[in-house]
C-alpha cells in the first residue's frame, strides 16, 4: 500500500470521529485507498456497545473488500430459516432466496475490524472525543487541541456532536417500542426438540404486546432481542422481569433465566434521525449520525457500512473532496432512505407479525452490492 493519492502525489489525511462499525469501515477503506487516517475513540478501549448483529449480503460485501470476510464468518452463523411465529405458531419460514445474511455477537464484528485497522495503519486515538467540527476540515477534541483534515467523518453516533456542532438540519423521534438485546448461552440441549438453528421472531399480542426476536449466533451463543411497548412497565423493565416473559414464552425458560441474570441489560426505544444533507464542506456524515433507523430490517449497521465504504470509494474516484461528498450522498443515499423508511413503516406497524414480509421492495439493500454498485439476487 502506498501512502501517495493518486490524484495529486500528496497524502490526504482524514480525521474520524467514533470507532464503531461505520468509523472503522471507513478508517480502513480509507487507508487501503492511500489516506492517513486518525480515528477517534472518546472511550478508554475499542469495544462494541450492545448485543447481537445481522449482516446481510450488502454489508458481507464491505467485509469482503475489506479483506476481513473470513475472519468474521468463523465463529458466526446463518440459520436454515427465518421463521416467524405468531401466538406460539408458526405463519412463516423465509429463506430469502439464497441471499446470503449472518447472524454473529457485535464484539466478534467489532474485533475483526479493529484488528484489520491496526493492521493497516489506521492511527487509533482512545480517551479521544471530537466535540466539534467545522465544514473547513476543522476538529476540535475535548481536550482543546484542534486539527486539520482533507476530510472530517463523523460516525460518532445518534448523538453526534460532529453533526450537532455544525447545525445539519434533522428529524429525530423515537417509536412506541423498544428492545432489550442480550447474549446469552444458547442452552440447546435444555431447550429440547424444536428447530432451535433456525432465526425465530415470536409474536404475541395477548395479554399483551411482547416479542422475542431469538437469534443463534454460533454453537455457544444466543442473540436475544425482547421486544415491548416503552409504556409496559414489566416488558421495558431491565434487568429483565423473568416471569413477565416466561409466562408469554415459557418453552423459552431456559434461556430467559440467563438472560434474568445480565445485570447490565439495556431497553433501547428505537430511535430514527433524518437530515437534510450529510455533508457539508469537507465533512461527511455516516452511520446513526446520519440516518440511525428501527432494526425492524436488521440493515442499520449493513447500511452504515455500505455508506462508509462507498465513501472511501468515491472519494478514491474524484480528486475534490467538496466534489466527491455530494456525489456520493447523491449515489447511496436513495437506497439508505428507502430501507429507513420501510423499517420505519415496519416498526409503527408491527408488520414483520404477519410472517413473509421480507419482500423484494424490503430486501433492496440487503441485496445491494457496494464493491460494484450493483444489485444482486
Amino acid at each position: 500500500m502506498t501512502n501517495i493519492n493518486k490524484h495529486s502525489g500528496k497524502t490526504r489525511h482524514a480525521e474520524i470521529a467514533g470507532a464503531g462499525f461505520a468509523g472503522l469501515t471507513a478508517a480502513i477503506a480509507l487507508r487501503q485507498r492511500g489516506w492517513s487516517v486518525r480515528l477517534h475513540e472518546k472511550g478508554p478501549e475499542l469495544r462494541a456497545f450492545g448485543a447481537g448483529i445481522y449482516l446481510w449480503h450488502n454489508g458481507l460485501r464491505v467485509l469482503e473488500g475489506l479483506g476481513v470476510l473470513e475472519d468474521v464468518l468463523n465463529g458466526t452463523h446463518t440459520p436454515p430459516t427465518y421463521e416467524t411465529w405468531m401466538h406460539n405458531k408458526s405463519v412463516s419460514r423465509e429463506t430469502f432466496n439464497g441471499l446470503p445474511w449472518r447472524i454473529m455477537t457485535r464484539q466478534h464484528l467489532h474485533h475483526a475490524l479493529a484488528n484489520k485497522a491496526r493492521a493497516e495503519g489506521v492511527e487509533i486515538s482512545v480517551n479521544s472525543e471530537v466535540i466539534k467540527a467545522a465544514p473547513s476540515g476543522q476538529v476540535t477534541l475535548a481536550s482543546g487541541e484542534v486539527r486539520e483534515a482533507d476530510l472530517v467523518v463523523g460516525a460518532d453516533g445518534v448523538g453526534s456532536k460532529v453533526r450537532d456542532s455544525i447545525g445539519f438540519e434533522q428529524d429525530r423521534w423515537v417509536s412506541t417500542d423498544g428492545l432489550i438485546r442480550l447474549i446469552v448461552p444458547r442452552k440447546k440441549k435444555e431447550l429440547g426438540h424444536g428447530e432451535w438453528d433456525n432465526t425465530i421472531d415470536m409474536w404475541n399480542f395477548w395479554p399483551r404486546v411482547q416479542r422475542i426476536l431469538y437469534s443463534p449466533c454460533n454453537d455457544e451463543e444466543l442473540y436475544l432481542g425482547l421486544m415491548a411497548p416503552a409504556a409496559d412497565p414489566n416488558g421495558s423493565r431491565v434487568p429483565i422481569h423473568l416471569d413477565c416473559w416466561v409466562e408469554m414464552f415459557p418453552f423459552l425458560e431456559p434461556v430467559l433465566v440467563e438472560a434474568a441474570k445480565l445485570q447490565t441489560a439495556r431497553y433501547d426505544r428505537y430511535e430514527t434521525t433524518k437530515l437534510d444533507v450529510w455533508t457539508k464542506g469537507k465533512v461527511a456524515l455516516v452511520g446513526d449520525a446520519a440516518h440511525a433507523m428501527c432494526p425492524a430490517l436488521a440493515q442499520g449497521a449493513g447500511c452504515a457500512m455500505v455508506n462508509a465504504y462507498s465513501l472511501a470509494m468515491e472519494l478514491d474516484e474524484i480528486a475534490n473532496v467538496g466534489d466527491a461528498l455530494p456525489s456520493w450522498e447523491k449515489r447511496i443515499r436513495p437506497i439508505t432512505d428507502r430501507c429507513q423508511e420501510i423499517s420505519g413503516e415496519y416498526a409503527a406497524n408491527r408488520s414483520l407479525s404477519k410472517g413473509n414480509m421480507f419482500t423484494p421492495r424490503a430486501l433492496e439493500a440487503a441485496r445491494y452490492d457496494p464493491t460494484r454498485r450493483v444489485f444482486s439476487w
